[in-house]
C-alpha cells in the first residue's frame, strides 16, 4: 500500500469532459479534492459524483476544488456529466498513468479512493475506504476541521 500522507501529490495533466486539459498544478493556492472513481453511470460512482454536485459550493466556499478521476474516455465523461449536470471536472486518464502513480488500481478496475491536497501541493487526507453517499459530508467536515 502506497502511503502518500504529507507528501507532494504527484502531477498530471488530464482532460476534462469538455477536453479540457488539467493540471493538479494548476490549482495550488487552493484546496483540491481528487477523487477517483471506477467507472462512469454505475450506481455508486453516480452517487457519489451526485453527492458532490449537490455540495459543491459549500466545498467552493472553503476553497476546495473538486476533481474525479476515473479511465473512461472524455466522450463517457460528457455524457455522465450532462446526464448528472456535474459542475466539476471529470479527468480522463485512459492510459491510466495518474490511478498509477496514485497508487488506485486494482487490477483492471480503478478503486474509489480520494485524496486531500492542501494549498502547497500536499497531500493532507488519503480517504482509503469511501462510502459514495457519505464521502461529500466527510471531506466537508474535515476541510472545516483544518
Amino acid at each position: 500500500m502506497i502511503d502518500f500522507l504529507n507528501q507532494l501529490a504527484p502531477d498530471f495533466s488530464l482532460k476534462d469532459q469538455e477536453g479540457t486539459p488539467h493540471k493538479l498544478s494548476d490549482y495550488r493556492g487552493g484546496l483540491v479534492l481528487l477523487y477517483f472513481y471506477p467507472k462512469d453511470m454505475t450506481p455508486g460512482c453516480t452517487k457519489e459524483a451526485q453527492c458532490f454536485r449537490d455540495r459543491l459550493n459549500d466545498l467552493k466556499d472553503l476553497n476546495v476544488q473538486v476533481l474525479g478521476i476515473s479511465i473512461d474516455n472524455e466522450k463517457s465523461h460528457k455524457k455522465f456529466a450532462e446526464k448528472e449536470h456535474l459542475n466539476f471536472p471529470i479527468l480522463s486518464d485512459t492510459d491510466k498513468s495518474a490511478v498509477r502513480e496514485y497508487g488506485v488500481r486494482k487490477g483492471p478496475f480503478t478503486k474509489r479512493e480520494s485524496f486531500l491536497i492542501d494549498q502547497n501541493g500536499m497531500i493532507i487526507k488519503h480517504y482509503r475506504k469511501v462510502n459514495p453517499q457519505e464521502h461529500a459530508e466527510e471531506v466537508l467536515g474535515d476541510v472545516k476541521a483544518l
